[in-house]
């Protein structure tokens, strides 16, 4: 199963629009920072010059979709191909391509460079996010290029293939919570086979998706945009790449901010309890502001009431699946996929109140359409590579591979954390088990001495990267690197919340150089 930390902002957008008509009629990975063959890019690569052309229609692997509408102001969006090579250790063994896109900078003010974005993941499309959200970077867009772009192994950047999506539709019915020995022995072949697909179908790339090949990509970006120093905006797994390429580039950083925070001292298991723990509180908060409402909330009573039965609903899918979207049926792992994908956003919790209230009745319609988002699924029954890459990164970067016997181990502890999402984010840590490339380390690498300051953005609310990560974060940076600030707040992350505190701190460093005091509090 896919990891949920890092659902990308395109997902959270996509899935509000697909869900207004359905409502109306009632959405860590741990990177090595291997050195090994880093440096600057040389030679032709570097002297590379971008031919920029209006941007076609998302590929299929993009997510799908129109051509992206014209900016704000009426400008049209850009799109190019940068050339890096397939193996940053043996740059000689030829290249790949990398998907980006960019707005140019709309004054008024001096420009000052491009800004480049990460919108998380690990296996979001840049390319396909930014122009569904770019009007939350009107100002940054101001004396800024807004550039993105498709890291290797996603997208159109030598995207990792899979499974069909007939085969994608059939595996994520599964029984990602198995009760007993047969349910595990179907779950476990369920995963050897995913990955033996990903193997087949992507052997050539997967040696090279690893974080640290993301972030020398994103220094040759840097140099081929033209630009001294790289200024960045990274948010969710984004803040784990930014914070891997200080690592590795720390005399190239220039304006750089991180929101929805990765934890870079965490392995998975420690991460997906976290996550256990985050979406806990998170349907807490649900709940408690539904039955705030009274009458308004037709899914309980009281706190305790909302979350008895959702879990009696979880328990009754498990044997006895109810109508979703025609053909397939809404099992106990889409549920609560659907569940979780919702959690990510306050913006989506009328539409949960809504699909919970709809499957009580039978039609799981919205909860299997928040699942599908989650998985990257369109309206349309194709999927984008976003399951793919995000394990084709995530085993690439860990090195642990756990055992059943750790998640039988592991089980109390998860459930104690959360009786609802425990054991689904606990058997989730078994999806890099029979991976065919050996994981980097055991976490990421952040220390950045001697780079300019980062500011990093917590939100006590983040289900998906919970706010300890973000002292965690400004820590591993290094003294006088970090520089932390609090949201105290919902969802994942912080600066798209329109939180007038965190925008004007965080336009105040990327526009005027002018941090915001270490410790500042937002609320």
């Amino acid at each position: 199963m896919q990891n949920p930390r890092g659902l990308c902002a395109a997902s959270l957008t996509t899935t509000a629009v697909l869900l207004a008509a359905l409502v109306t009629g009632c959405g860590s990975s741990s990177a090595g920072a291997d050195t090994a063959g880093g440096g600057t890019a040389g030679g032709d690569l570097t002297a590379q010059k971008l031919d920029w052309k209006n941007c076609p229609a998302p590929s299929a692997a993009e997510g799908g979709g129109a051509a992206p509408s014209p900016l704000p102001n009426g400008g049209k969006w850009q799109c190019a191909t940068m050339k890096a090579p397939l193996n940053w250790s043996k740059p000689d063994d030829g290249t790949i391509g990398i998907a980006l896109i960019r707005a140019k900078a709309t004054g008024p003010g001096k420009r000052i460079g491009s800004l480049i974005f990460n919108f998380g993941g690990p296996g979001g499309s840049g390319v396909s996010v930014l122009p569904a959200i770019v009007q939350d970077y009107t100002k940054l867009a101001t004396r800024y290029d807004l550039v993105s772009f498709d890291p290797r192994g996603v997208g159109r950047s030598a995207g990792v293939k899979c499974k069909s999506d007939a085969q994608l539709d059939q595996y994520f019915q599964q029984d990602a919570t198995p009760d007993n020995a047969a349910e595990r022995t179907a779950f476990l072949n369920n995963t050897k086979q995913f990955n033996a697909a990903c193997e087949k179908n992507s052997g050539k790339i997967l040696p090279h998706v690893r974080t640290t090949d993301a972030a020398r990509d994103m220094d040759l970006m840097r140099q081929v945009l033209g630009d001294a120093r790289m200024h960045y905006f990274g948010i969710s797994y984004g803040t784990e790449l930014g914070g891997v390429y200080a690592h590795l580039f720390p005399t190239h950083v220039g304006r750089v901010v991180f929101d929805a925070v990765v934890d870079p001292t965490q392995n998975p298991e420690q991460v997906s309890l976290g996550q256990a723990k985050g979406f806990q509180l998170a349907l807490d908060d649900f709940a408690k502001d539904c039955v705030s409402k009274g009458a308004e909330c037709p899914i309980g009573s009281s706190v305790q009431d909302v979350e008895n039965r959702i879990a009696a609903l979880l328990k009754k899918l498990d044997s006895n699946p109810i109508p979703g979207i025609f053909p397939r049926r809404l099992t106990q792992t889409a549920a609560t996929n659907g569940i979780v994908q919702a959690l990510y956003s306050k913006d989506l919790w009328a539409a949960l109140t809504e699909g919970l209230r709809q499957a009580y009745a039978g039609n799981g319609q919205i909860l299997m359409l928040l699942s599908d988002a989650m998985n990257g699924r369109n309206e349309n029954g194709r999927y984008s590579n976003l399951a793919a890459a995000n394990a084709a990164i995530n085993c690439a970067d860990q090195k642990q591979r756990y055992t059943p016997a750790d998640v039988e181990r592991a089980l109390p502890t998860f459930r104690a954390a959360s009786p609802l999402f425990g054991d689904f984010l606990a058997w989730g840590v078994l999806s890099c088990t029979n991976w065919a490339v050996p994981g980097a380390a055991n976490h990421p690498d952040v220390s950045a001495p001697g780079s300019a300051p980062i500011l990093v953005v917590g939100n006590t609310g983040d289900p998906a990267t919970p706010y300890q990560g973000a002292r965690r974060m400004a820590d591993a940076l290094g003294k006088g690197v970090g520089v932390e600030l609090t949201w105290k707040g919902q969802g994942h992350g912080a600066y798209n919340s329109k939180n007038k505190c965190v925008q004007d701190a965080v336009n105040g460093y990327l526009l005027d150089g002018k941090l915001p005091a270490a410790g500042t509090v937002c609320a």
